[in-house]
């Protein structure tokens, strides 16, 4: 990914279950890479892209179009996907994140913000920076998606007790009704 951005000058991020596997050492197969950026930075990073020869597409409310010159305005809660071209898959998703003051915002709990180093961290390793694991599974937990219920049986384990405190948090004021409001069996 590193090679993949090299030169885009704007923060980025890995999340996903990239961002779970680097926090955990715990391996799971993964479809694509998915990174995200602050949304005001989305035609930055659709600019870049083309100028190396990727095509963007706008994913938005059940629908998808290009995201190129002819339509440049994307919702900051959308997400964008990219491929060489329309016959090849998909290598890159972007689920767009709202700054707000300079904060990173949850786009789900929009009243919660945080400094970007708080929603992140960096690795030594490799020196990029990826979502916190709660974070990660505070995302998945909105979806039902066979492969995100696979990852919180997987890391919610994993977590610390602050992390997971913040997740059932989270959570119950996201829906105070879902499963993990109550808490979580480790």
């Amino acid at each position: 990914m590193a090679d993949f951005l090299d030169g885009f000058d704007r923060p980025w991020w890995i999340v996903g279950g990239w961002a779970l596997e680097k926090a955990t050492g715990v391996s799971r197969a993964h479809e694509d890479m998915d990174i995200s950026v602050d949304a005001a930075d989305a035609e930055r990073l659709r600019l870049f892209l083309a100028d190396r020869g990727w095509t963007t597409w706008n994913a938005d409310s059940g629908w998808l179009r290009p995201f190129d010159h002819r339509f440049r305005d994307i919702r900051p809660t959308s997400g964008i996907w990219v491929r060489a071209d329309a016959q090849s898959p998909w290598v890159l998703d972007v689920p767009l994140t709202p700054f707000r003051d300079g904060l990173w915002v949850n786009k789900k709990l929009p009243e919660q913000a945080m400094p970007l180093d708080q929603a992140t961290w960096v690795d030594d390793d490799d020196g990029l920076r990826y979502l916190r694991s709660e974070i990660v599974l505070f995302m998945k937990a909105a979806q039902v998606r066979e492969k995100d219920v696979a990852d919180a049986e997987t890391y919610l384990p994993l977590l610390d007790s602050l992390s997971l405190d913040w997740l059932r948090e989270s959570v119950s004021r996201m829906d105070p009704s879902h499963p993990w409001a109550r808490g979580f069996d480790n």
